[in-house]
């Protein structure tokens, strides 16, 4: 494996002088960077760990915790992975953090759980907006829409009862797995030619 410095560099300075050459150097160099990501997603989560929050748990455990209910619940890989890293933006974006975990996901991701991952902030309002002087049917606005009942289920199933410091909750080398699977190939991305909504 040849490392950054050695590997050839596309001729110009400003890519509209690129050439076809240019971007192939550039494909072949970003293949590798591409397939390390869902290491460096499970990295990036661990860092849920510093915190709680004012939890019961830190926020990694509530992570896992809502990825363990949502497996034993018999769903599949991919939810499974939405609800592991459905609060993976809560590092980097503290104001909108299921925006951020669910940019992430779109790619490897159904409409359905797209959807439930950007959303779920709000839906997960419902059981504590109210405490802190929000509107808890601020989801409501939602309504009618073809994926509220499977965000308003995530959220009620797998996120706001995923804060048990008791429970048996399974370790995050158990989610690896399944995360490099889901997130191994893209299924649209506005680089594949072919690219459809799932």
């Amino acid at each position: 494996m040849t490392s950054d410095t050695e590997q050839a560099r596309a001729g110009f300075t400003a890519m509209q002088d690129g050439t076809p050459e240019d971007y192939r150097i550039i494909s072949n160099a970003s293949r590798p960077f591409s397939q390390d990501l869902p290491n460096r997603v499970l990295t990036h989560l661990k860092l849920l760990g510093d915190d709680h929050g004012g939890f019961a748990v830190d926020r990694l455990t509530h992570s896992l915790q809502s990825a363990t209910l949502a497996h034993r619940a018999g769903k599949d890989e991919e939810y499974v992975v939405c609800a592991l890293l459905h609060d993976i933006g809560d590092t980097l974006a503290c104001y909108n953090h299921a925006d951020l975990a669910a940019t992430m996901l779109q790619p490897f991701v159904s409409d359905a759980n797209h959807w439930m991952v950007e959303k779920h902030g709000i839906f997960q309002g419902y059981y504590f907006f109210h405490h802190i002087g929000l509107d808890r049917d601020m989801r409501e606005e939602y309504r009618g829409h073809p994926h509220f009942e499977h965000c308003a289920q995530f959220c009620h199933q797998f996120d706001q009862n995923a804060f048990d410091p008791n429970y048996d909750t399974m370790p995050i080398e158990a989610f690896e797995p399944m995360v490099r699977r889901v997130m191994a190939k893209p299924k649209r991305s506005i680089y594949m030619r072919d690219s459809k909504a799932a």
